[in-house]
């Protein structure tokens, strides 16, 4: 955006549609310094055009206009793990290396009740950036607040994929048990 000063729904409809052609998340800070806005304005606008009925999802990697996933993830299922914050790397480099898109990440907090954070992570360069983020924020992975057991939604475009995942996940200890 040239010096160009916009409106606010000027602005917005701008954002919406560059978030609809990239394939990679926007951050906040990029998107604040391309239309000369403070982040707390990107995060209004994000939530105006949510409260629109857009499909915009706020992941740890940035903002994402979920497209219909419905083809190539056809299959989907909810995991319970347990690990520690070392094996966090692993387990998710498990799960994409069998092709499989991890797309949340959900806790049950004994006060709180649940909380779950959008992961959109589909391969090793998400699984990098995420642990790259995790280590530089010093901030604690929500499985911190529950010992670390917590759930993943899982999805696949085949169902046999979700089930060698999950023997691979259940082969290193990361499931939790069921007895």
């Amino acid at each position: 955006m040239a010096n160009q000063r916009l409106s606010s729904e000027e602005r917005r409809r701008h954002i919406l549609n560059q978030l609809k052609q990239q394939q990679e998340p926007e951050t906040g800070k990029a998107l604040s310094e391309a239309y000369h806005v403070s982040r707390q304005v990107i995060v209004g606008d994000i939530a105006l055009l949510k409260a629109q009925n857009e499909p915009i999802m706020s992941t740890s990697q940035g903002y994402v206009y979920m497209r219909d996933q419905a083809e190539t993830h056809r299959f989907e299922r909810t995991i319970a793990c347990r690990h520690n914050r070392a094996e966090t790397e692993d387990e998710l480099t498990i799960l994409v290396d069998h092709g499989v898109y991890v797309k949340d990440v959900i806790v049950d907090h004994p006060i709180y009740g649940e909380f779950k954070a959008v992961l959109h992570i589909s391969n090793r360069v998400d699984v990098r950036r995420f642990i790259e983020q995790v280590q530089s924020s010093e901030a604690a992975l929500l499985s911190e607040l529950t010992g670390g057991v917590h759930l993943h939604t899982i999805a696949a475009h085949d169902e046999s994929l979700l089930d060698e995942a999950e023997h691979a996940l259940k082969e290193r200890g990361l499931l939790v048990n069921d007895g």
